[in-house]
């Protein structure tokens, strides 16, 4: 009989796609994909550390599988990802009813820990030896998607002074472009129509491995027969350059929506941070994807309170985002790492000031948001089916090439793009009618 794995991914979608490399792997090693937590022989917590509560989240988590763990002999922990690398041994110290810990490069091995730990060996692997060799297994793909993540990259060379991926993910790696390539022509063979490219800095890509540049590796990625949008993440501004943004006036299949993190809208914040770049530059760069794709939206990355940060600074990046607009962004407080540059610089912001302008800087991003999608009222748009809409009234769900969300009723219409007209605007995502 088939045991059954239950595997539950925090973070980012690095993070997702590294999931379903575990689940193919663990698939040729007999074991299922458990519907439920109850169900499961071995569960796997793949984990992020970006911030001090996503610890603290791991932690409760593990908590209540101990209890599971008691409730059933055989069963198995383990724990994946970022938090796994950064602890390694201790974690555990702290919790010994874990049976795996493996970091960010020894995902390939995995199968070979989970035999070890059902003969009751528990095992720890976390050496950063840069073995990417679970790049060439295929993550796990249910049938009928359309949309499929595709790591080009891991790791980052920036070191900006708040962030621990370079100490979790190690030094920046790409993947060479035919694994790519091979990887996205297999998914447009199995119906995918949408890709998304991710690492760190996608900009740098290829750049120490004498690899085709990130532009090139777009212009052929955009020739696979069936691929129909393409889309990266995350892109570094310092690395935009001019080529890869004059792509968006040559290419169709590049989807009009760039994720490009400012972080802070004060030069003088942005320059502790070690960011690289200035507001000015920023705002010229994507003054240049306007015009390369006019309608073109963004959406961003904020940290609140960072060390010295003034209430001047705060309102520079209130400033900075009523001049972008954004469709939508991901904010947060500062939160010091461990072995990161910030974490012991002087000038604390306390954490009411910080609380209180981070509910501001959201509260901006709102409306933004909300007016954005009340513009689109009445217009007709090209979806990307995703599946039925939560609600589970017969609807189904999709995104626009700009990354907004859309609910729509079906007219009967085949295949994953369908011409929509936006009858509504909620919160978060529109409300439409499929055209016939």
């Amino acid at each position: 009989m088939r045991r059954s794995v239950f595997i539950k991914t925090f973070g980012c979608q690095m993070n997702a796609v590294d999931s379903a490399r575990m689940l193919s792997l663990l698939s040729a090693a007999e074991y299922r994909s458990a519907a439920s937590l109850e169900e499961a022989d071995l569960v796997l917590l793949n984990t992020c550390s970006i911030r001090e509560k996503a610890d603290q989240k791991i932690f409760s988590e593990l908590g209540t599988l101990r209890r599971w763990k008691q409730r059933r002999a055989g069963r198995l922990v383990g724990v994946g990802g970022c938090l796994a690398q950064q602890a390694g041994e201790s974690l555990r110290k702290r919790a010994p009813y874990v049976d795996i810990v493996f970091g960010t490069h020894n995902i390939a091995r995995l199968p070979e820990l989970v035999r070890k730990a059902g003969e009751l060996v528990p095992s720890v692997a976390v050496a950063m030896d840069g073995d990417t060799g679970h790049w060439e297994v295929p993550p796990y793909l249910p049938d009928g998607t359309y949309s499929a993540m595709v790591t080009i990259m891991q790791g980052c060379d920036n070191f900006c002074a708040y962030c621990i991926v370079p100490m979790v993910r190690g030094r920046e790696v790409s993947r060479p472009a035919a694994g790519i390539l091979a990887e996205i022509r297999a998914l447009a063979d199995r119906g995918v129509r949408e890709v998304i490219l991710l690492g760190q800095n996608v900009n740098s890509y290829g750049k120490k491995e004498g690899e085709i540049p990130f532009h090139e590796l777009l212009r052929r990625i955009s020739a696979v027969d069936g691929i129909a949008r393409i889309r990266f993440v995350t892109s570094h501004p310092r690395d935009l350059d001019q080529r890869t943004i004059g792509l968006f006036s040559d290419i169709g299949a590049l989807c009009p929506h760039v994720h490009l993190p400012l972080q802070s809208g004060s030069d003088r914040v942005l320059s502790a941070m070690g960011r690289g770049y200035t507001r000015a530059e920023y705002l010229s760069k994507t003054d240049a994807l306007r015009r390369a794709r006019p309608g073109i939206c963004f959406s961003s990355d904020f940290i609140v309170g960072f060390p010295g940060e003034t209430e001047d600074d705060f309102r520079a990046t209130l400033d900075a985002m009523e001049a972008m607009r954004y469709v939508s962004s991901f904010s947060f407080r500062f939160s010091p790492r461990t072995g990161t540059r910030a974490a012991g610089m002087d000038g604390a912001v306390d954490p009411g000031v910080s609380g209180e302008r981070l509910r501001r800087l959201q509260s901006l991003q709102d409306r933004h948001s909300q007016e954005q999608l009340a513009g689109m009222k009445g217009r007709e748009v090209e979806v990307l089916v995703e599946g039925e809409s939560a609600r589970g009234d017969g609807r189904l769900c999709g995104r626009t090439p700009c990354h907004k969300t859309v609910n729509f009723v079906p007219a009967g219409g085949k295949g994953p793009l369908r011409n929509v007209l936006v009858t509504s605007a909620g919160v978060h995502s529109l409300v439409g009618e499929e055209r016939g």
